[in-house]
């Protein structure tokens, strides 16, 4: 049987957001472009302050609007520009089509009002159904990631930090999205409960064919989670491909850093090996290439110029790849 061609539900292009005060304008997303396809998942990985979490705030257009603005790009949700969608619009497709899991479970849902009336007030907003249905509905989804029905009147700190991340993912599938984006969904969480937490989501995303976008500095995450992997360094994606591709083969340097910043059970090394440097400040980003402060391999071009995305499936940004012969023959010429 001929498998059918998914569609395309999620495309970026080249979206610039920044944030301008009257002292200085940071610079938080650069020109980053990729897309999704249903059921299918990508993760965006890089360290803090890379501009993950601004993307997905432009995608569900919630910059906060001052000092947020999104100065370039394009955003198409199932064909229709977001950007150029009214408010009215895109608060139609919050919650029925993209839905978002906050960074932090303990600060997402209300302390004054019950776990329940919370759900039931996200679901009655985006669909015309009675109280009833609704906290039948809200019920079912309740117990399917694994919390009891009858703690559906409870106050969220009755709840431990895994059971309010259980009930913010409800609160994000109430109304069957068609995309979810969760930013850093298991940070507060311990090992054992992110890995129920993570299960959860995969087991729903199948169930309910949801593209999914995960974000995280969390490579792991990735690795159990997500199809294709997007590094973000600076408001950019500097590689890009299939998990296989970027773990197996990375390319960049950046990357590699990554890598080899985690700890590796099967070696037995004294320290870890960060990477030199800190990320830049993107109210006054550097020249050419913005990693070159940090890296190894920087040659002149680098600082001058800013290099071109490379490659098919698996893309990268360098002058100066990993695997190339002109890379190894030696490091910076400083």
């Amino acid at each position: 049987m001929e498998q059918q061609e998914k569609k395309c539900i999620l495309k970026v292009e080249n979206l610039h957001v920044h944030y301008i005060t009257e002292e200085e304008e940071v610079c938080a997303v650069n020109g980053i472009s990729f897309e999704l396809n249903e059921g299918d998942s990508i993760g965006l990985v890089g360290e803090t302050g890379a501009g993950k979490t601004t993307t997905a705030m432009a995608i569900m257009q919630l910059v906060p609007d001052p000092p947020g603005v999104i100065t370039e790009g394009e955003i198409y949700f199932k064909g229709k520009n977001m950007i150029m969608n009214s408010e009215k619009e895109n608060q139609k497709i919050r919650g029925n089509g993209i839905s978002m899991i906050f960074q932090d479970p303990m600060t997402a849902l209300n302390p004054t009002m019950t776990v329940g009336d919370q759900l039931i007030e996200v679901l009655q907003r985006h669909n015309s159904v009675s109280r009833e249905e609704a906290k039948k509905r809200c019920m079912e989804v309740l117990e399917m990631v694994g919390v009891k029905a009858e703690r559906f009147n409870d106050y969220p700190h009755q709840f431990s930090g895994g059971m309010k991340q259980r009930v913010v993912i409800t609160m994000a599938l109430l109304c069957n999205p068609d995309l979810l984006i969760a930013d850093e969904p298991t940070t507060a969480l311990d090992v054992t409960i992110q890995a129920q937490v993570l299960d959860i989501m995969m087991d729903l995303k199948k169930k309910f064919n949801m593209g999914l976008i995960m974000i995280t500095h969390d490579l792991g995450v990735v690795a159990e989670t997500c199809d294709r992997v997007a590094i973000v360094y600076a408001g950019e994606i500097i590689e890009s491909g299939t998990v296989e591709e970027v773990y197996l083969n990375p390319r960049h340097p950046y990357t590699k850093g990554l890598f080899d910043s985690i700890p590796k059970l099967d070696e037995d090394s004294v320290k870890l090996m960060p990477i030199d440097g800190m990320p830049p400040n993107m109210a006054e980003p550097p020249s050419g290439c913005y990693f070159h402060p940090r890296c190894k391999y920087c040659r002149e071009i680098c600082r001058k110029q800013s290099p071109a995305m490379e490659g098919e499936s698996h893309r990268f940004k360098c002058f100066f790849p990993l695997g190339d012969p002109e890379t190894e023959k030696g490091g910076a010429d400083a």
